[in-house]
């Protein structure tokens, strides 16, 4: 489940897609628009800075914007970078794989099985949807709103 360390995440990358090239946006702008407590968008977006996915600038005009292009950053890419694999459970999961503990044959697991299969499912969305797909479902939303993909 996706917490709203995730969702204030998405909706922050989100904001920053629509800045335009060069500008930046500062945490108490992103907080008051996007309704997010400000302190716990301070941790989150280090965490996405840390991941690569966003840069920031100090002083005077400083602020954050994103690292690459919006059309080159998935969903997924956000979602990893805050919660953790996408998995559902441990022994689901590509890149964090875990055995259960009450499991005696892993690959006759039918739990196991079908934990991979909503992975997959689940990675095969994120994983394909870009912050510019979203800020472009945004901007059909509230077409007041120009947002510079």
């Amino acid at each position: 489940m996706l917490t709203s360390k995730g969702k204030y995440g998405i909706k922050a990358m989100v904001h920053l897609a629509g800045l335009r090239i060069g500008e930046t946006a500062q945490i108490a702008e992103i907080a008051q628009r996007n309704t997010i407590p400000k302190k716990f968008l301070d941790a989150i977006l280090l965490d996405l800075r840390k991941a690569g996915l966003l840069r920031s600038k100090k002083g005077p005009g400083g602020g954050y914007a994103l690292a690459q292009p919006a059309g080159s950053i998935t969903l997924g890419a956000v979602i990893r970078a805050l919660e953790g694999p996408i998995a559902p459970i441990d022994c689901a999961s590509h890149s964090a794989f875990r055995p259960c503990q009450d499991c005696d044959d892993i690959e006759a697991c039918i739990v196991r099985s079908v934990m991979r299969e909503v992975r997959d499912a689940m990675a095969a969305v994120v994983d394909e949807t870009t912050i510019a797909d979203l800020t472009a479902r945004a901007a059909a939303y509230k077409p007041e709103i120009d947002f510079a993909i």
